[in-house]
């Protein structure tokens, strides 16, 4: 016999994992009991967000991968053509990262980023000093009041390998194409 109902839920998984517009198209069943505001109490998952941006000899460049509750790994490397300090590659690398997340109609984010100084200024730990600075706390400021919730951690360099290799990958001047990871410049 046919499990028609096991394959109908496949259906509806995969277009809802992989439709950005999700909720214009989304057919929600209420039960009986249940309002739509009582919907918005169901907990969203949470996605994990690695960033790493750097300048090297090459260039600079910037390397975001976002995790899916389920596991997915959603890749991006990013080569910068103006001038950028190793901290502007950051928060260039955040930012980016988060406006990636919200494109894809994330609630919960925990964020993770091996730069001490860019997550301390976004927890408020430390200050930001000069216009540049500012001017990036603001915006990640701004699109993380986007989100439900964020969680911005600090870990170290060796954690955050996949990051790491596309931030690398993204800060070369010749940059190639890196197969089925976007290359933004």
């Amino acid at each position: 016999m046919p499990r028609i109902e096991i394959k109908g839920q496949a259906l509806v998984d995969f277009l809802l994992e992989f439709d950005s517009a999700v909720d214009d198209k989304a057919l929600v069943v209420l039960h009986p009991l249940h309002t739509k505001e009582s919907l918005e109490e169901f907990p969203h998952p949470w996605w994990i967000l690695h960033v790493d941006g750097a300048v090297n000899n090459g260039g600079s460049g910037a390397g975001i991968v976002l995790v899916s509750p389920e596991g997915h790994h959603l890749m991006s490397a990013i080569h910068f053509k103006f001038y950028a300090t190793n901290n502007d590659a950051e928060y260039e690398a955040l930012i980016n990262g988060l406006k990636i997340a919200l494109e894809m109609g994330v609630r919960n984010l925990t964020a993770k980023s091996d730069s001490e100084l860019v997550v301390n200024h976004v927890n408020g730990g430390f200050q930001a000093r000069g216009p540049r600075a500012e001017l990036y706390l603001r915006s990640a400021h701004h699109l993380i009041g986007k989100f439900k919730k964020v969680r911005l951690e600090c870990l170290p360099l060796e954690k955050n390998n996949n990051a790491d290799a596309l931030e690398k990958m993204g800060s070369q001047q010749e940059a190639v194409l890196l197969g089925s990871i976007p290359l933004e410049i």
